[in-house]
């Protein structure tokens, strides 16, 4: 489990495609810290360390597999030099800043426009349609692995306000009208629905 909170920006080192698709990401965290089998969201998808070490830079690096249906579910940002959001899984204890992530994407969004309000950022965001009905209006969501509060819901198009600190220490400063976006869905959102559906069937029924 994750809470939306991003640690730093890590960078695509090398992508490469071994029937699944591998990734060596640089990041700040020192090597000794890393475990193999630990799970790091990387713009909000849940991946697993296979390997670790220390680049000539300097830098440390861990490398992840992404297999067929996490490149179908995620924004196609999997390039040599992109940079993305990181996050280490919670630990028993930490607190809960941002809100409960599970790192399982569930689609992909669209960016439609980013207005300037002040020094923050309002974000219009086109959800999938199967999704929008998961997102309220001060519910909680999570857009390439950042937790953020929904401000407005206009049918399948949603709206978060960015402060400068997120809108500098993730790659959502980055981002520009057009561009696809990870999304979660809230997990409190998923579940209640599930039950709901299982009352009306079983009223129904």
């Amino acid at each position: 489990m994750f809470t939306g909170i991003i640690h730093h920006i890590g960078r695509i080192e090398s992508a490469q495609t071994q029937g699944d698709l591998k990734l060596t990401i640089a990041c700040d965290w020192p090597e000794s810290s890393l475990a193999l089998g630990e799970s790091i969201a990387c713009n909000g998808a849940c991946l697993t360390i296979i390997e670790k070490g220390t680049l000539p830079s300097g830098k440390s690096f861990f490398t992840v597999e992404l297999s067929a249906e996490t490149l179908t579910c995620t924004a196609p940002r999997w390039k040599q030099g992109d940079a993305l959001n990181l996050e280490r899984a919670m630990k028993l204890g930490d607190t809960l800043d941002g809100h409960m992530v599970s790192g399982h994407v569930d689609g992909i969004a669209t960016i439609h426009s980013v207005t300037d309000s002040g020094d923050s950022h309002i974000v219009a965001i086109d959800a999938p349609a199967a999704l929008s009905c998961y997102i309220a209006e001060k519910g909680s969501v999570t857009l390439d692995g950042v937790s953020l509060t929904v401000n407005k819901v206009e049918a399948s198009r949603f709206y978060v306000n960015i402060i400068p600190h997120t809108w500098k220490v993730t790659t959502l400063g980055q981002r520009k009208a057009g561009d696809n976006i990870n999304i979660e869905i809230d997990l409190i959102a998923r579940y209640v629905a599930r039950l709901l559906g299982r009352k009306e069937t079983d009223h129904a029924a």
